[in-house]
């Protein structure tokens, strides 16, 4: 079973009951946050920004799953979850805060690199469509292509147009051939990841 599909089960409603008021994006983003560190319900809906209420429900169905363990302590992955966590880093690579620079158009941009799906980005406009639904202000997708960083449907090089950004993704993040890199902006960091990772998300199908 794919990355994808592991996720997207975990989500699926179980009727009769009430469809989930999160999103795959807040199951990823929680599975991060869990990875790096023991966290209790409440830190967690603060970081994930959603409501209590949501964040219990998110945090049973990973439970159901058998993804965490809850404790006093707060919660963290079981072996099983390890493992899932160990599958989604290896396509979603890294991620991480970017400085402002001549591709970033928004106050806060994060960056991620996605291994191996050079072959999934057409023009880019599916990613940046997918993180302006998320609330982000957009996405700007670069593919490595040749040994350069490309921005496909204009195939622009990206060390001579913008040599500012170039330098410092590649010195951030070392892409490879046919990886990706997707920068997302938004008005908020937490905006900028969710938007981040749903254009990513755009990139696992029919994988």
């Amino acid at each position: 079973m794919e990355i994808k599909d592991k996720f997207e089960k975990i989500l699926t409603v179980k009727a009769p009951g009430p469809a989930p008021s999160f999103s795959i994006f807040h199951l990823l983003r929680a599975l991060e946050l869990i990875a790096e560190e023991s966290l209790g319900r409440l830190k967690l809906s603060e970081k994930l920004k959603l409501g209590e209420g949501a964040t219990r429900t998110l945090l049973n169905r990973l439970k159901e799953a058998q993804i965490i363990t809850a404790s006093r302590t707060g919660c963290r992955l079981t072996k099983k979850g390890e493992k899932l966590w160990k599958q989604y880093r290896a396509v979603f690579k890294r991620k991480i805060l970017l400085k402002k620079n001549e591709l970033t158009l928004a106050e806060h941009n994060v960056v991620l690199l996605v291994k191996n799906r050079r072959s999934k980005v057409s023009h880019g406009m599916e990613q940046r469509d997918a993180a302006i639904f998320c609330g982000a202000k957009g996405a700007v997708t670069l593919v490595c292509m040749d040994g350069r960083l490309i921005i496909p449907g204009v195939n622009q090089d990206m060390a001579r147009v913008y040599p500012k950004a170039h330098r410092q993704i590649m010195s951030l993040l070392t892409p490879k051939e046919n990886d990706v890199i997707i920068i997302g902006f938004a008005d908020t960091w937490e905006k900028a990841e969710y938007g981040v990772l749903a254009a990513a998300w755009t990139l696992l199908n029919d994988c």
